[in-house]
């Protein structure tokens, strides 16, 4: 049961018997109603007589200590008192929103600092990525072999299937488009050598980094990003162990290994999808299509392409961790990173290519 005492400058709430669920209202009632009148009077609580309690006993002390300055809780069970005193110090009240007006001089200087600061921030990752991979050479990462094989089971035969499919349409997509026109000249023939330089120069890899930044990249940055919300990566820093070695460096290298072997899959697909146009379609027969695409296949052109899709692999990875490490510590913060990181690899694929591509254009291969 529940009573309490009006003292002289105190309110002494008195708690007896088993308080399990305990549900009377009226008595309840009666409390709040006296310590509402005693609005400046100390709070102590008598339990010598408690024998058991739960949850809704804490709740019920909380509702009566909560904005009060003085609160004795001596005479309260020793885990009682400890649950009482970590919920008043925690700030239930949401924050309350910024009625700041900021003019156009404010919003671009706040804002170019949120970019700088983020600018360093991914530059600092890079180069711990770096170092580890470094480290790695040298036989000092702090890197599980298990880990390393986890993260190659995850982006090498288990992405075969889709690998295919995708580039099987893709392939069989710029035949048809190409057949359209080609059509018009009276060389459709040359669909297969279209095919096969596009393919093998940039379209394989972009549609391999494409899918397993879809794929692979979300994956990485949901994984440690969960790892951030349940403090797993605190854990980590705290007993020393480098993020980079640990979560980032096995997810690295597997990706990097991998994706060059996509690309090559990525390449013979389109390809296949290509011929299927041009033998079904437009009638040739698979000795002369096979005749003008391996005329059209060069060296420099596949090198290209696995150049490309080397360092695919390594964008796709290094967003997707990094968006992981730096995710937030709820929920919808895994959502966010994992939106991020797909975007980010995305962009940077295609930013990477056109400087490959000036560069390459440069040298003359």
């Amino acid at each position: 049961m529940l009573s309490c005492q009006v003292l002289t400058g105190e309110v002494k709430v008195i708690l007896e018997g088993n308080l399990c669920s305990y549900d009377n209202e009226a008595e309840k009632a009666q409390i709040y109603a006296t310590i509402a009148e005693q609005k400046k009077s100390k709070i102590s609580f008598d339990a010598k007589k408690l024998t058991d309690w739960d949850s809704t006993t804490v709740g019920f002390l909380y509702k009566l200590s909560k904005g009060r300055k003085e609160i004795d809780v001596t005479s309260l069970p020793k885990d009682l008192a400890h649950l009482l005193q970590l919920a008043l110090k925690v700030d239930r009240k949401p924050p309350e929103a910024k009625d700041e007006k900021q003019d156009f001089f404010e919003k671009v200087g706040e804002n170019s600092i949120k970019s700088y600061k983020s600018f360093c921030q991914g530059v600092s990752f890079i180069k711990d990525s770096m170092k580890s991979m470094l480290r790695l050479l040298s036989g000092r990462a702090i890197m599980r072999k298990v880990d390393f094989l986890f993260a190659l089971e995850g982006c090498s035969y288990q992405a075969v299937g889709i690998i295919s499919l995708i580039s099987f349409m893709v392939g069989l997509i710029l035949a048809f488009v190409g057949a359209i026109q080609m059509q018009t000249f009276g060389v459709e023939i040359y669909v297969s050598s279209l095919v096969a330089i596009a393919m093998t120069r940039i379209m394989g890899a972009i549609m391999a980094g494409i899918v397993m930044s879809g794929r692979t990249g979300a994956s990485y940055a949901a994984t440690i990003g969960t790892m951030q919300v349940n403090e797993e990566v605190d854990a980590l820093r705290t007993m020393g162990i480098p993020i980079t070695d640990f979560l980032v460096l096995p997810r690295i290298s597997a990706l990097m290994i991998t994706m060059p072997f996509l690309t090559m899959l990525s390449d013979l697909m389109g390809m296949i999808g290509g011929a299927v146009v041009g033998t079904v379609m437009l009638g040739f027969s698979i000795d002369e299509y096979w005749q003008y695409t391996e005329k059209a296949l060069k060296m420099s052109n596949f090198l290209l392409g696995i150049l490309h899709g080397f360092v695919y692999g390594y964008i796709i990875a290094l967003c997707g961790c990094y968006y992981g490490v730096h995710c937030g510590r709820n929920a919808d913060s895994v959502g966010v990173a994992t939106t991020k990181a797909v975007v980010a690899s995305i962009v940077w694929m295609i930013v990477i290519t056109g400087i490959l591509t000036v560069i390459i254009e440069e040298a003359g291969a």
